[in-house]
């Protein structure tokens, strides 16, 4: 099962790595693909598990929907401009074309999925939720960020001169994803459900950079997905230390004292929570500050006012966590990890997340040299 494991992780990077360098929508289809076939898959890997079996079978049917209305979409941008070149589209985008618009909105309903933004979020939290840890880990980071890279790509390069026609499908989305993603997550007890709706409001914070149609807006996003893989990476790897009798801890209420029994594993989720939260000077205040200094410049206050209000709900369930861990009564200890292939990802977040303050443009100087348009 390792083996298999390890290469249908290799497959669906693959997929992306097709699909975000795919400078064509057929390229870009086959790259998709790809990776959601791998994705299926790890997705039900534990066939024992009733709730991976489950999860897989939602994460396939919707999927499977979206992937064909993307297909729908491509093919009218293609009927209608003639070609499957991005640039070509593009330079076909210039004078008013209903039939490129209506394949751009399937387009993006399809993009929307993949990266789990309201509203086509719905299979998140059950497969986030029934899904292995280790394979939650991985949906949780690596298709969230080639799904915005090529979000990124599509609006900046087919759809750029179309700008007015889905600035405002990314703002309601971007909106309604990050009050559902902080909403959403103060109810959750099972932890992976919790970061689940987590991803829905920082992917919603993502989509806020992108509606704001400027550069400084696509460079925004670029440094928050990269500032939310290093918290994600971390937040993931102490989830799995978090294991007693065999079994992986997924409800919040069993972290309770860990910080007496663990007090290195409850420092690091201390860190990377802030950190999730926008509390400075850690590394997500910084993404979220560059964010919403990016739609300020495109005059989006109500999408502004939204996203500030939605970070100091989100911290609320952060904070929880903290508590539990810091203030209740503690339980029976974790099983003690000796492979440090866990530990070392997480001790790196951390430094790089309080570390990230010295040095802030450093992410952006890197990310003006990726972004050309």
């Amino acid at each position: 099962m390792c083996i298999r494991y390890r290469v249908i992780v290799l497959l669906s990077i693959l997929g992306m790595f097709i699909m975000v360098s795919s400078n064509d929508l057929i390229v870009f289809y086959l790259g998709l693909e790809l990776q959601s076939l791998a994705l299926y898959i790890l997705a039900s890997i534990d066939r024992d598990n009733i709730k991976s079996s489950e999860a897989g079978i939602k994460y396939f049917v919707l999927s499977a929907l979206s992937s064909g209305l993307l297909l729908y979409g491509c093919s009218l941008v293609y009927g209608f401009a003639g070609s499957t070149n991005f640039e070509t589209i593009s330079n076909n985008t210039q004078a008013f074309n209903v039939g490129i618009i209506f394949g751009m909105v399937f387009i993006l309903v399809g993009l929307a999925f993949k990266v789990s933004v309201v509203p086509f979020h719905m299979w998140t939290p059950d497969v986030y939720q029934g899904a292995p840890t280790s394979v939650t880990s991985f949906f949780s980071v690596v298709p969230k960020i080639a799904g915005m890279a090529i979000f990124i790509k599509f609006m900046y390069v087919p759809f750029r001169e179309i700008l007015d026609q889905w600035q405002y499908i990314l703002v309601f989305m971007s909106i309604a994803s990050m009050i559902l993603g902080a909403v959403g997550a103060m109810a959750q007890k099972n932890i992976k459900r919790l970061m689940a709706y987590s991803s829905i409001g920082h992917m919603g914070y993502a989509l806020a950079g992108i509606a704001s149609g400027t550069e400084n807006g696509f460079k925004s996003t670029l440094v928050y997905i990269s500032i939310y893989l290093v918290m994600n990476i971390g937040a993931f790897g102490c989830i799995l230390l978090m294991k007693r009798d065999g079994k992986y801890i997924e409800d919040i209420n069993e972290l309770s004292g860990i910080s007496k029994n663990h007090p290195l594993i409850s420092l690091g989720f201390l860190v990377i929570l802030f950190s999730l939260a926008g509390i400075p000077p850690l590394a997500g205040f910084f993404a979220k500050f560059y964010i919403f200094m990016s739609v300020i410049e495109s005059n989006m206050f109500t999408l502004a006012i939204v996203g500030l209000v939605t970070t100091v709900i989100s911290a609320f369930y952060y904070i929880r966590i903290i508590k539990v861990m810091y203030f209740d009564d503690p339980k029976k200890s974790f099983e003690r990890f000796t492979d440090y292939r866990i530990h070392g990802p997480i001790i790196i977040s951390c430094v790089l997340l309080i570390s990230f303050f010295l040095y802030p443009s450093f992410l952006n100087d890197i990310v003006s040299k990726i972004i050309i348009f």
